[in-house]
């Protein structure tokens, strides 16, 4: 009889809660991978696409003619040694490929900023979604989802940005005030040209 209890005790002494088994990873137990997660494989993903835009073809005459200019303000014309403004829409464009127009009020000086950029997709949703959060929509520019137009006044400059399927167009001066409407006619001849 001692010896069943002592036979009895030893079999619960293997069984103590310090000497459980811990569990292992079946996924690495069956397939023969190691639990190390610096030697898991990773998965592969293919690289993002980058931001940009295509080479324009079309030239500032092909946008707006003297005569769209005129119409406008009959004071404006072309500002040959037009580069474009620090900090403005037309410099942001021109890192992308685009195209930048200047056109001068021969009295003031005061300067009229065009520019068009072809957009891939990653940098049209990008400048989409920063003109969304800058400025307020305009529908009298365009009838989305074809055209999606936005404004907004900002550093003395009214900013007209309109994005087409294929094309983003800006249009900045002091000339637009603080109104929408002001750059209307403008970007609507530019949109025409562009067809």
């Amino acid at each position: 009889m001692l010896a069943g209890g002592a036979l009895f005790a030893l079999v619960l002494t293997g069984c103590s809660t310090g000497d459980e088994p811990t569990p292992t990873d079946s996924a690495a137990a069956t397939s023969g991978a190691s639990a190390d997660p610096t030697e898991s494989a990773q998965p592969t993903s293919s690289p993002t696409p980058e931001a940009t835009g295509s080479p324009i073809a079309q030239t500032c005459g092909d946008l707006l003619t003297l005569q769209d200019v005129y119409d406008f303000n009959s004071n404006y014309g072309t500002a040959p040694d037009y580069s474009p403004s620090a900090d403005s829409l037309a410099e942001t464009a021109a890192t992308y490929n685009g195209l930048t127009c200047g056109y001068s009020n021969q009295s003031s000086g005061e300067l009229i900023e065009l520019s068009l950029v072809a957009p891939n997709a990653v940098l049209m949703t990008t400048l989409k979604q920063q003109a969304d959060a800058d400025s307020q929509a305009v529908p009298t520019y365009g009838t989305p989802p074809t055209v999606d137009g936005f404004f907004t006044y900002a550093g003395g400059s009214g900013q007209a940005q309109v994005f087409t399927g294929t094309y983003w167009v800006t249009l900045s001066s002091p000339a637009f005030y603080n109104e929408p409407g002001a750059a209307e006619g403008l970007m609507s001849a530019v949109l025409g040209h562009l067809g």
